[in-house]
Order: C-alpha cells, then sequence, then structure tokens
C-alpha cells in the first residue's frame, strides 16, 4: 500500500504574519504533502472581526518561500469571485510556485461576509452549488487550455481562453463538501481531489453516493483522491492534548461551547490519532488535512508526521 499522504490547513485567523509564514515553512521543512489556507473574509471561529488574511494572496506568499509543498484553498468561495478569474488565479499560483498549485473550491456557506462585504450570497444552497457545477466546468476548461463559451446560466463567458496554461500538464482541482445530491455530483464529474468531514458511519456512506455519481456519469472513482479532514492536538496524554487545545480556542476567542461537539477536533495520544487515521484509511481516504490553528502546534506539527504517519503507514 502507498504511503499515507498529510497536509495541513493553517488557519488564516488571529495571527500576526510572521508566525503565519513561519509556520509554513515549518509544513514545508517537515515534509508534508501539501499546506491550505481558508478563503475567508471574516473569522469563521469565534469572534468574526478578529484579524484574518485573505487567502489567495497568502498562497502566493508563501509559493515564494517554500519549496516543495503543494498550495491550495480549503476551499475557495466560489461566491466571491468569477471563475474566469480563479482560473487565472490558479495559473499564475501555478507558475510562481513552479507546478505547486491545487486550485480549491466550494459552494461557500459564510452569509455574515458576503452580506458585510456586499457579495451575492444567493437564494440558497441549492442555487449556490448550482453555481458551482457551472463555475468548476469552466474553470477545467480554462486550466486545460480550452476556448469555454457559455451556454446560458450564471455566467457569459464569450470565446475565453487563456495564456499562459498552468506549468502542470493538468492542474488539480480539489472540492470540499459533501452534499449528496449536487456537491458530491460535481466531484464525480470535475474533482481529482475530494475534502469531507464527518464520524464514519457518515463518510461510509457519503463514499458510497460518490460511487454511485461517479457510475452515472461515466467517471472512474479511484481517479478521485479523497481526504478526510480533522484538527489534531497530539500530545503524551488525552488530559495534555485538551489542555493545550483549550489554550488554542481561546487565543482564537472561540467560546468551548461552540466546539466542545465538534468531533472534527481530535485530541490525544500519537497512538490514539494513529487509530482514528486508519480507520478512515479503511474507507479509502489515503489522505488527511488537518487544521491547526494559532499559534501553530509545533509539537503536534511534528509528531503527525514524524510519529503519527509510520503508524498508518504500517497498518
Amino acid at each position: 500500500m502507498a504511503d499515507y499522504k498529510l497536509g495541513i490547513l493553517l488557519w488564516s485567523q488571529a495571527t500576526d504574519w510572521p508566525r503565519f509564514m513561519a509556520a509554513a515553512k515549518r509544513v514545508d521543512a517537515l515534509g508534508y504533502e501539501h499546506l491550505w489556507t481558508w478563503d475567508h473574509l471574516y473569522a469563521i471561529f469565534g469572534d468574526p472581526y478578529q484579524p484574518i488574511f485573505e487567502g489567495w494572496s497568502v498562497l502566493n506568499a508563501w509559493a515564494v518561500a517554500t519549496e516543495k509543498t503543494r498550495l491550495g484553498l480549503l476551499v475557495g468561495a466560489n461566491t466571491f469571485r468569477n471563475p474566469s478569474l480563479v482560473a487565472k488565479v490558479a495559473a499564475t499560483l501555478d507558475h510562481v510556485s513552479n507546478g505547486r498549485a491545487i486550485l480549491g473550491i466550494g459552494g461557500a456557506w459564510y452569509e455574515l461576509e458576503h452580506t458585510a462585504h456586499g457579495i451575492e450570497f444567493g437564494s440558497g444552497f441549492g442555487q449556490r452549488l448550482d453555481w458551482l457545477d457551472e463555475a468548476v466546468g469552466a474553470m477545467r476548461g480554462l486550466l486545460d487550455g480550452k476556448t469555454v463559451t457559455s451556454n446560458g446560466g450564471r455566467y457569459e463567458f464569450s470565446e475565453l481562453r487563456h495564456q499562459p496554461l498552468p506549468v502542470q500538464k493538468h492542474l488539480p482541482i480539489m472540492i470540499g463538501g459533501g452534499g449528496e445530491k449536487k456537491t458530491l455530483r460535481t466531484v464525480a464529474r470535475y474533482a481529482d481531489m475530494w475534502n469531507g468531514m464527518g464520524p464514519l458511519d457518515t463518510m461510509r456512506h457519503k463514499v458510497d453516493v460518490l460511487r454511485e455519481h461517479c457510475a452515472a456519469v461515466g467517471r472512474n472513482f479511484d481517479e478521485i483522491e479523497m481526504t478526510i479532514g480533522c484538527k489534531v492536538t497530539i500530545r503524551d496524554s488525552q488530559a495534555e492534548s485538551e489542555r493545550v487545545w483549550r489554550e488554542h480556542m481561546e487565543l482564537n476567542r472561540t467560546p468551548m461551547s461552540r466546539v466542545e461537539g465538534d468531533g472534527t477536533f481530535w485530541r490525544g495520544t500519537p497512538e490514539q490519532i494513529a487509530e482514528k487515521l486508519i480507520a478512515y484509511r479503511e474507507l479509502g481516504f489515503n489522505t488527511a488535512i488537518s487544521e491547526m490553528p494559532a499559534p501553530y502546534d509545533e509539537e503536534s506539527l511534528e509528531r503527525l508526521i514524524g510519529e503519527v504517519k509510520p503508524m498508518v503507514d504500517k497498518a
């Protein structure tokens, strides 16, 4: 079995730029497969008005400061930008990073940041996911060197084509979300990577739904890299990992009532974290992406790839 892949998503809230950049460089030096950040204009944990950095700008800065790790948004908000612009931005990042870009995209969900910034939010998830499907189809075509013209719908493209094309012959698209009727259908049609979060039974069902969509659109299910999202804090004991996690939530102005029931926060020893990842790997999730809030926990970064990964590789 191939080695397990790991990525890190650094929260872009509650930090200053020097710490944010230093953490990105450390992720790269430790040998993680990919490095991500959010695409949000307001903080999404705790106080929405605390400091937060814009995603695509961050990725281009990281591209210059890192050497190996792949770079993407987990995931970009389709509502924020015209998809033709997103394709151009992604191709530019691919050149800046010498072929390390991933185009992460999703339907968007955070109404407050849309309303405050005057960005159209649509009538609901259904409409935004229709927009997403149309947008991803256009972006895939542009990144592959095709000429794109709209056939009605949300966007109006007329004989649109882009140069330069990405450095990569096939710049991968990551789609995040688990909507069974629309999001997973779009994943089946266009995605190279899919990110989902949830309990084992939920994700087992999502995988079955994705298989059905792949069959319906004639897509090889095995072409899609499935990634599980989590938020890992690792220490020698469960109690110590809980203490550190609570400190990090306090720094992020996040009440414990907001996160105590969130099963995507994993606290524990290396053995406990490996056990969780192995269970998801048995469902086909051969990649995990762990989110990390400021102040960017050095010990967890080192132990996830240095201790947990070898256990999962051997399982």
